[in-house]
């Protein structure tokens, strides 16, 4: 490719970079082994620009608060508090107002602490790099510590062990370099890379390339030098980044919301007109009703929803954040992890560690040996201490765990031939105890390379081959071990010499298992979280872990790439959930897999932390990531863990129902009986000569039961509603609010029947006022009732000391008992009762309160054969 200021860059991404010599690279790049000189790198930098990924835009708090205007629950809100105005309700328009602003400044707020705690942890990402510069072309290059914005195409880099690769660079030496490219390929393992000037000898992709390392990618062990060949936007981490700009599609929390909204609508656009033909028909009333029409619609309305939303998720995650250190970075996306049924994840370090840990040390014959063992600890040890490596690699870190040093010690090195791609074998030369004037050598490495150096016939050879194909499918690393005796002599050894050997045996390992992970699956388990692997290793890799695990995989519910590729989306999607493991999955399977799950209806939510894992983050419901994850999969995560671990996200999914749980309470409590009520209004305004209520009476009404709603945003759900996902269906809502929307109108009807023979028994007038004192302490009574008996059922009164619920509706009851008489009910129209309707109201609210038992276990009998397929 050629980069923007004239000469062509072997970037990453192009195909001459697996190709080309380092000679024509240097070519390329007009630079030289001896690095660049402090002119050259000035000009460069002017010329392609700063080493970093395309300028990130921060939201301001301004911004944050413009966008919350844009939910839909907030848009409704707004639209109801212009169409008061326009009728000159100026009271409820001012509420609406003001509820609208206080949601939006939680949800702002909340954003905004989000947001700046995902910037203090950008700050901690190392920022330096070694780079041989010069002063001038005949002087020595020095090596020095730059920022790594100011790394330019050209420069020539050292790397050392723990060290982050600041651009994409084409090796020019190697020391026993091993890099993890984990964030890049999903590839456990380290990859071993070297700077041997073979062209094209890897036949994969650019990330197989040996003499290639990249942005994103860092030195587990080893260390060498590299010159840059491609800087900031250029690079294959900013390519990747760049095609992932954005979610694809709306999350569980939009769908819920929109569907909810739509509802909604479709009640308040119809309501008003209703009301205004009704009147005008039956009663001859004209424009002057349309004031109580636009409070009907308001009734209808959970206004308080918005506030009530804002304050669970905002709650919740800041408990979250307290608690376990996890930051949910766009507050819906606290519901959606709630919501999830499906959770996809990487096996390395959240089934697994980064690390492998010694399994079986077998004989030739299969048998267990644990001489086999000690001569790897012996290779690993002196070709560690021979060799001058660095640090060993994990590998030989698993082998040295198991051994005591002083077995080791016993030996003395003699040599030391390391490991090589090529040879795929590493070779210790020792001084074995009691054996003068022989020299062992102890070989070590892949079981076809040592085979082949071994002096055993073709049947014994396809017996060996045979045993580690049974170790290797059943998803563990194979070594052999095998030795020879020579000679003792002083001249240097060589790869020549590795020939004539005797197998020792097989030593193989298998991954770490996450020490917390056992128990987080069963506590997924329990929550009714599906948990699916998504691996670029090997399936039976993953398999293994899962087994170790005590999670078997059923037969047939693995899927490997090359089978996904040849699948429709129809057919994936029938078989990705049936499938517990997809193997040597690439970034696009990842995306596709998930898009194929949430096609099948389930909220999936995905645990990913490397650049590769970027699609699958967007595509996800709920994208999750560690601390420590790449810079833009953690910018293109909802919700940052403190580490990658299983046990965080299961906090994460109780949190979320938490708030979730309360959320959908509240929008089943206050629908129906708001639905309840409007039906009545409209029943009553048919049969009254007058209007059923006042106004004002039906905003104080409104505002007294909302402001005992925000209880629940302090509730503590029952402990049923935390095991299974909390997803607001729409469908489901609307056949809630309407049976139990119906029964609340039923008891208001009944309610009119208490008030008409109250007015007209002895003594009484008809009284407009007592009508609608009567009906309005009874619309508080019955509201108070069903804050206690639809939240928790025949379970209330179980429960031990009363909750922040139970004394809301306390408080809403003594409101709508004690506020007719108080001397603030003439101002609002409101006047004392007859004793005889408290009587006949009793009657009626106990009526109520057994037909809302005896409906509620009649749904909840429904909801649970439908939930299990009956």
């Amino acid at each position: 490719m050629t980069a923007s200021g004239g000469f062509p860059v072997v970037a990453a991404a192009g195909p001459q970079a697996g190709t080309s010599t380092v000679l024509e690279v240097l070519r390329h790049l007009d630079s030289g082994p001896r690095g660049l000189t402090e002119a050259q790198a000035e000009e460069r930098l002017g010329r392609f620009g700063a080493n970093t990924l395309p300028a990130r835009y921060e939201p301001s708090w301004p911004w944050l608060f413009v966008r919350a205007l844009r939910d839909p629950f907030t848009a409704v809100l707004l639209c109801l508090g212009l169409v008061s105005a326009a009728v000159a309700s100026w009271g409820t328009a001012c509420v609406i107002f003001l509820l609208v602003a206080v949601s939006c400044v939680l949800r702002a707020s909340g954003e905004h602490r989000a947001e700046t705690s995902m910037t203090a942890l950008r700050e901690l990402v190392a920022a330096t790099a070694t780079v041989l510069r010069r002063t001038t072309e005949d002087t020595a290059p020095a090596a020095r510590e730059i920022p790594v914005d100011e790394l330019v195409p050209g420069d020539v880099v050292r790397i050392g062990p723990g060290d982050l690769f600041p651009a994409d660079v084409r090796l020019l030496r190697a020391h026993g370099l091993n890099v993890h490219q984990a964030a890049l390929t999903g590839e456990s393992a380290p990859v071993r890379k070297d700077a041997t000037d073979v062209a094209a000898r890897v036949c994969g992709g650019v990330f197989d390339q040996p003499h290639l390392c990249f942005q994103g990618s860092s030195v587990a062990s080893g260390n060498g030098t590299a010159v840059v060949t491609a800087t900031g936007a250029d690079t294959r981490f900013a390519a990747d980044h760049g095609r992932s700009a954005g979610r694809q599609d709306a999350s569980a929390f939009d769908r819920s919301v929109h569907g909810i909204s739509w509802i909604l609508i479709r009640f308040m656009l119809l309501t008003p007109p209703l009301v205004l033909m009704t009147n005008a028909a039956l009663r001859g009333r004209g424009l002057e009703t349309l004031p109580f029409a636009v409070a009907v619609a308001v009734g209808l309305t959970p206004e308080m929803l918005p506030v009530l939303v804002t304050t669970c998720l905002a709650r919740g995650a800041s408990l979250l954040a307290r608690g376990h250190g996890v930051i949910v970075k766009r507050l819906p996306a606290l519901h959606d992890v709630g919501a999830v049924d499906v959770l996809c994840l990487d096996k390395t370090g959240t089934l697994t560690q980064d690390r492998p840990v010694v399994g079986r040390s077998l004989g030739p014959d299969g048998r267990e040996d644990p001489e086999v063992l000690r001569w790897a600890a012996v290779n690993a040890w002196w070709t560690l201490q021979l060799a001058d490596l660095p640090a060993p690699d994990t590998l030989d870190e698993a082998l040295l765990d198991e051994v005591d040093e002083d077995e080791l010690m016993a030996y003395d090195g003699v040599a030391a031939i390391p490991f090589d791609p090529l040879r795929r074998l590493a070779t210790a030369v020792v001084r074995t105890p009691g054996r003068p004037g022989v020299h062992t050598l102890v070989v070590k490495g892949d079981i076809e390379a040592v085979l082949e150096r071994c002096a055993v016939t073709e049947d014994e050879r396809g017996l060996l081959r045979g045993l580690a194909t049974r170790q290797a499918d059943g998803g563990l690393r194979v070594l052999a071990v095998a030795t020879a005796e020579r000679p003792a002599r002083a001249r240097d050894y060589t790869p020549a010499d590795e020939r004539g050997l005797t197998l020792q045996g097989l030593i193989t390992l298998r991954d770490a298992l996450a020490p917390t992970a056992a128990d987080a699956l069963k506590v997924l388990t329990d929550q009714c979280v599906t948990v699916k692997v998504l691996t670029g290793d090997h399936p039976g890799t993953a398999l293994r872990a899962c087994r170790d695990l005590g999670t078997p995989v059923a037969e047939g519910a693995v899927l490997t790439a090359d089978r996904i590729d040849g699948l429709t989306d129809a057919d994936l999607t029938k078989l990705a959930c049936r499938t517990t493991v997809f193997a040597r999955c690439t970034p696009e399977h990842k995306a596709r897999i998930i898009h194929a799950l949430r096609s099948a209806g389930h909220t999936v939510g995905f645990l990913g932390d490397g650049v590769n894992d970027l699609p699958a983050l967007r595509a996800a419901d709920v994208g999750i990531a560690p601390r420590d994850a790449a810079d833009v999969a953690r910018e293109g995560a909802d919700v940052v863990l403190a580490e990658k671990n299983l046990t965080a996200v299961a906090h994460a999914i109780g949190a979320g129902r938490h708030a979730g749980g309360n959320i959908a309470t509240y929008l089943r409590i206050t629908l129906s009986s708001n639905l309840g009520n409007v039906i009545a209004m409209l029943s009553a305004g048919l049969l009254l000569p007058f209007l059923p209520m006042l106004p004002a009476q039906v905003l104080i009404q409104n505002l007294c039961f909302d402001a005992a709603q925000l209880a629940f945003a302090h509730d503590r759900p029952h402990p049923s509603v935390l095991r299974v996902p909390t997803v607001l269906r729409p469908r489901d809502l609307l056949r809630f609010i309407t049976g139990f929307g119906v029964l609340n109108a039923v008891a208001d009807l009944a309610t009119f029947g208490a008030l008409a023979l109250a007015l007209h028994g002895p003594g009484t007038g008809n009284d407009e006022a007592v009508f609608h004192s009567g009906w309005f302490t009874e619309n508080l009574l019955t509201q108070a009732l069903v804050m206690l008996l639809l939240r928790a059922g025949r379970r209330c009164a179980a429960r031990g000391r009363p909750g922040p619920v139970a004394w809301a509706a306390m408080a809403l009851a003594v409101i709508g008992v004690l506020l007719p008489p108080s001397p603030l009910g003439p101002l609002l129209g409101l006047t004392a009762l007859p004793v005889v309707y408290y009587s006949l109201l009793t009657a009626v609210l106990v009526l109520y309160a057994a037909g809302l038992l005896a409906t509620r276990a009649r749904y909840e009998r429904r909801h649970a054969e439908r939930a299990t397929g009956g």
